[in-house]
């Protein structure tokens, strides 16, 4: 097994997240940026981190770092990198992405293609041949600029790891899986607490929170670009991977977790992604009007990804429904409710000012992850 810098960017704002799991999962971190976190692994980290994340975008074996300013720098120190270590003479291989930000160098295309043609050269004089058949297995590289520090992976996941593989037709506006996970992480949320969504579109929030709590790991169900690596990662390091996912699971697990939406197809999408992700039994989702949101039990979550009104006419909306929740919500007086939107006025209509505030990007996306603290429940009398 070799040791190697592993990368693994997220959601701008939730790197202490991503770090936290990590750490969980038994490796050290070597970096914290914005929007990723670089940690140290072998073959076996890359499997894993793949199938057990829920908050990565992606992992990408770090092959090099180093500063440019011209294009002929860039060519130069790509082409110094040792390619030969990832790529096989029959590889495929292509700059997949690259995003500058505060550099000299700033045109994608141009960065992409002179990096293409460092490494050709570097494979050239390594393999000696002048020609790739390029017919074998897929070695995409992204690449990433901040103020003219150039960061190279190779990617090992493929599609991006918030495409849980439950989810293929999405309501309006969806979450992704990966933020999903993320906020509720940010959150004291745990198994034995009630979590409802009032707006739960596709199911998102209530599905992720079952995986969690069913410990079922977000990956068990895709396919990863990294597979066919065979010159790097030997299968059975993938099979037993899986076979511990499969080990961990607590599908007989005791959970209250709802969602609640007024469009009855929308519910029906989610009913069948819950299936989809095996979560189905652990869910109870329900035709239902935020105005209807009730519940007997207390010291419970809302959790919630309100409508945003991105769109101009729907805006004329959001006052009413911002109020209707926040009317509802009071009426729950030991919960806690988190929620995330764009909608500047929320705390004004919902009717409470936010206990705490946190700026999240979703994509491009200036969002707030709005938290309105409940009490804590009752500690537990010890069991002699």
């Amino acid at each position: 097994m070799r040791r190697m810098e592993l990368i693994a960017p997220c959601h701008f704002g939730l790197e202490a997240v991503l770090k936290r799991e990590i750490i969980d999962l038994g490796y050290e971190i070597s970096e914290v940026e914005d929007g990723r976190v670089t940690f140290i692994g072998d073959e076996e980290a890359i499997c894993r981190a793949n199938v057990f994340l829920r908050t990565a975008e992606r992992i990408l074996i770090k092959v090099g770092s180093f500063k440019a300013t011209s294009f002929e720098e860039l060519f130069e120190a790509t082409k110094s990198l040792r390619w030969e270590e990832y790529i096989p003479r029959n590889g495929k291989f292509w700059v997949a992405k690259a995003a500058s930000i505060k550099s000299k160098l700033f045109s994608p295309s141009d960065i992409q293609s002179i990096m293409k043609k460092a490494m050709v050269r570097r494979l050239q004089e390594y393999y000696g041949i002048e020609w790739f058949p390029e017919d074998g297995a897929s070695y995409p590289v992204r690449v990433f600029l901040m103020k003219d520090i150039v960061t190279i992976g190779i990617d090992t996941s493929g599609v991006s790891l918030h495409k849980r593989g439950y989810r293929e037709v999405s309501g309006k506006a969806p979450i992704t899986e990966t933020l999903a996970a993320s906020l509720i992480m940010l959150t004291p949320w745990n198994k034995d607490r009630i979590l409802v969504d009032p707006f739960c579109g596709s199911g998102t929030f209530p599905i992720e929170a079952a995986m969690m709590a069913a410990n079922i790991a977000p990956g068990m169900n895709r396919s990863f670009t990294a597979e066919s690596w065979m010159n790097i990662i030997p299968k059975k390091v993938w099979y037993d991977t899986i076979d511990e996912a499969n080990d961990l699971i607590q599908d007989d697990v005791e959970v209250d977790i709802q969602g609640y939406d007024l469009d009855s197809s929308v519910i029906k999408i989610a009913r069948r992604n819950a299936r989809e992700a095996g979560v189905d039994h652990l869910i109870h989702f329900q035709e239902r009007d935020v105005k209807d949101l009730h519940h007997p039990k207390k010291y419970g979550f809302v959790i919630t990804n309100p409508p945003y009104g991105e769109r101009l006419e729907d805006k004329k909306d959001l006052p009413a429904l911002y109020s209707a929740f926040g009317e509802s919500f009071k009426h729950l007086d030991s919960w806690s409710a988190y929620m995330i939107t764009s909608y500047e006025e929320a705390e004004r209509y919902f009717g409470r000012k936010a206990d705490k505030n946190r700026k999240i990007y979703n994509g491009m996306l200036k969002t707030y992850f709005y938290q309105f603290l409940g009490p804590k429940p009752p500690k537990k009398p010890r069991e002699k």
